[in-house]
C-alpha cells in the first residue's frame, strides 16, 4: 500500500467535517482509503492548534522553529566558549 500525501488545507477540511459532526470518522476514512485513526489524529491536531495545524513536511510550527533556532545558537556559543578556553590555556602556558 502506497502512502498518500494530503495537503494541510485538505486535512483541515476533513477535520472540520468530522468535528462539526457532518460525517463520522469511519465514513470519511473509508471514502478516503485511510485508517480511522488518521481521521482522529487530524481532528485532534486541528482542535489543539487550528492556526498552525499540519505545518507540512520539513516545516515547523513557529514556536518549534524558534526553539530549534535557540538550541542551534546555544550550541554555537558553547563551541565558542570551548575554543576560547583552549586559547586562554595555550596563551597562559606560553606567556611564562
Amino acid at each position: 500500500m502506497s502512502k498518500k500525501n494530503f495537503d494541510s488545507e485538505f486535512k483541515r477540511e476533513i477535520a472540520q467535517v468530522y468535528l462539526e459532526g457532518r460525517r463520522t470518522a469511519t465514513s470519511l476514512a473509508e471514502e478516503l482509503g485511510l485508517h480511522v485513526n488518521t481521521i482522529y489524529k487530524w481532528a485532534e491536531q486541528f482542535k489543539t492548534d487550528p492556526e498552525n495545524s499540519f505545518p507540512g513536511s520539513g516545516n515547523l510550527k513557529p514556536e518549534d522553529a524558534e526553539l530549534k533556532k535557540a538550541q542551534r545558537r546555544i550550541k554555537e556559543l558553547e563551541e565558542e566558549v570551548e575554543i576560547l578556553k583552549k586559547a586562554t590555556a595555550y596563551f597562559a602556558k606560553n606567556s611564562k
